[in-house]
């Protein structure tokens, strides 16, 4: 099985949550820019969206988005997602609501001149701030981490290296989250810690 990724980039949540599922995995690199395979080959023919994450099976199957990656990653390892009759179904609402109203945003905000970014930045804010205020007992689904703190780990992570002031309590939400070993392993084999 193949993950294909690019350094930072959204699919560093699929990576974390694949490392804490102990899924055996490669991890391939993605230039974004020139859509060129790490040691060759073109990623658009793997996945002619361009985007990553993609995820590529033993037998030639891809999955791509990290909506339908993180649920089939929570799949197989159901102590990543939320519990109860509704928990795969909260974990999807979430999974997408992450992927609609914070991810998307982000290409539209870098791709605006500085001057005219502002009013995306907010939006961005909002909604950092709407799910801010599902972390009060740790996690997005309380006590227990999920593939869903993973996206918002990586989405959180990223905007505050892009200079956003998210609220509290995010920036404890990330270190700590940060401190997790396969946090940790996924920084480290993607070259960012």
């Amino acid at each position: 099985m193949k993950l294909y990724s690019a350094p930072g980039f959204s699919s560093l949540a699929d990576h974390i949550a694949m490392l804490e599922a102990g899924i055996q995995f490669d991890l391939v690199k993605v230039d974004l820019e020139t859509k060129q395979i790490e040691g060759g080959g073109r990623y658009m023919d793997i996945n002619p969206t361009g985007y990553v994450p993609a995820l590529m099976f033993d037998d030639g199957e891809v999955l791509t988005e990290n909506v339908a990656i993180l649920a089939w990653i929570a799949d197989r390892a159901p102590e990543l997602a939320p519990q109860g009759h509704l928990g795969r179904f909260r974990l999807l609402e979430m999974l997408s609501f992450l992927a609609t109203e914070i991810h998307k945003r982000f290409p539209t905000y870098l791709s605006l001149p500085e001057e005219a970014r502002e009013p995306t930045g907010q939006q961005i804010v909002h909604w950092f701030g709407f799910v801010a205020g599902r972390l009060e007992r740790g996690y997005l689904f309380g006590e227990t981490f999920t593939v869903a703190d993973a996206y918002l780990f990586q989405l959180a992570w990223g905007a505050t290296h892009l200079g956003f002031a998210l609220p509290e309590p995010l920036g404890e939400y990330i270190a700590r989250i940060e401190q997790r070993p396969a946090v940790q392993a996924a920084l480290h084999r993607e070259g960012l810690a």
